[in-house]
């Protein structure tokens, strides 16, 4: 909407399976931030527990976020099930700003919605 500024080297990608049901991932994946011997928490969500996902029948899958443990920084996002490839964004943007997990908590998001399941 506003241009794209000064290109930048990018160093996080969202990728996106668009199967049934869908798969991304973005940022750090568990395995990696333990090989970097980062000091991890990692919080996991099943759409199961969401209202919309149950209303909409596809509460297949869930959304996993690997954070500091100590500040709460986003390393990484996974999400596997319906409208993933949309949700992914959120967490790109989160990395890029060095965002908390405490910083998406306290972003009221939309209820009900698919994506307050992946709101930590």
């Amino acid at each position: 909407m506003f241009g794209h500024g000064k290109a930048k080297r990018a160093k996080n990608f969202p990728g996106c399976t668009y199967s049934q049901p869908q798969v991304v991932s973005t940022g750090l994946t568990e395995k990696a931030a333990k090989e970097k011997k980062l000091d991890i928490r990692v919080g996991k969500f099943p759409f199961t527990a969401s209202g919309k996902a149950v209303a909409s029948a596809e509460s297949e899958g869930f959304g996993k976020i690997i954070a500091d443990a100590k500040i709460g920084e986003i390393y990484g996002a996974h999400i596997i099930g319906a409208e993933a490839t949309e949700l992914i964004a959120e967490y790109g943007l989160a990395i890029q700003l060095e965002a908390t997990v405490e910083d998406i908590h306290q972003t009221i998001h939309a209820h009900p919605t698919l994506g307050e399941a992946i709101a930590p």
